[in-house]
């Protein structure tokens, strides 16, 4: 255990939610994963969905696709199957969904809570953010389902079609699917293609850009088992590794690079970062 992990725990314990504490025990302690489940199941809707600010930019208690995601992330992190909590979550979306099988991130009810300015109307455009995401993560847990079974034709059609769209979380969560749907030949002849309109993207940072919000390499290959840690060069992703490890605040944590909707939010999505850091670096032995 280094310093800076030990601070990261500590960072943890003060700060964080429950579910950051919980994943970060059962990634790094070896805690069950059923904690992890638990703590999720307390966001769930009697409609199957997830609200109740799990995605912490906005404070909204409705179901809504981006808490679905979150949710499923925090399964897939953990390892965790949840047939119970899955089942119902893919009925939802199979409810909210347009008739290709697409999601948007949020509906126009965020509007009566508070949120992060960049929670507008865009958000409620069904797209490949997070619907890929989605359908990529219930590959990952092989959870399978109908609406996941629409949700990657989807994402196939889009994907393949020439037209990827210029959006760089848009495209980040087409390498989400691309890097657990099932068919390998066709998922590794896509990927070029998407990373390459990602990274034309101003959004995206080849090098780092400290303080400036954007998306890097280590949002592509966050682990290093990560299929698309090929497509980087081994001084590049050090570069961002040893930024991401210089990032880490005197308290323990490491900081966001955008406007939360309130101080709580900033402490939950530190702890969403910190964890996602630790996570990283562990992976490629930087920490």
């Amino acid at each position: 255990m280094t310093d800076e992990f030990l601070a990261a725990d500590r960072f943890l314990q003060a700060e964080a939610r429950l579910l950051e504490r919980r994943l970060f025990d059962t990634l790094f302690r070896g805690a069950p994963a059923t904690g992890v489940v638990d703590v999720v199941r307390g966001y769930r809707n009697a409609d199957g969905g997830f609200g109740h600010g799990l995605e912490p930019d906005k404070r909204c208690p409705v179901s809504l696709p981006i808490d679905v995601e979150v949710a499923v992330q925090a399964l897939a992190a953990a390892g965790a199957v949840a047939p119970d909590l899955l089942g119902p979550a893919c009925d939802y979306l199979s409810g909210v969904a347009a008739a290709d099988g697409s999601v948007p991130l949020a509906f126009p009810v965020i509007e009566d809570y508070p949120r992060a300015a960049h929670w507008t109307d865009w958000t409620y455009v069904p797209g490949l953010n997070p619907t890929a995401g989605l359908a990529g993560l219930l590959h990952r847990l092989d959870f399978a389902h109908p609406w996941r079974d629409a949700a990657t034709g989807y994402c196939w059609r889009v994907i393949e079609s020439g037209e990827l769209p210029d959006e760089v979380h848009a495209l980040g969560e087409a390498m989400t699917f691309l890097a657990h749907v099932p068919d390998r030949a066709r998922a590794e002849k896509a990927a070029p293609a998407v990373l390459e309109r990602m990274t034309a993207s101003p959004m995206f940072q080849p090098v780092p850009k400290p303080g400036e919000y954007g998306l890097t390499p280590l949002h592509v290959a966050a682990t290093a088992d990560s299929p698309w840690r090929r497509l980087f060069d081994d001084g590049q992703l050090d570069a961002h590794l040893d930024h991401l490890a210089a990032a880490q605040q005197a308290d323990g944590g490491w900081p966001i690079t955008w406007d939360p909707p309130s101080d709580a939010s900033r402490l939950e999505w530190r702890g969403i970062v910190t964890v996602q850091a630790v996570r990283t670096l562990r992976s490629y032995r930087k920490m």
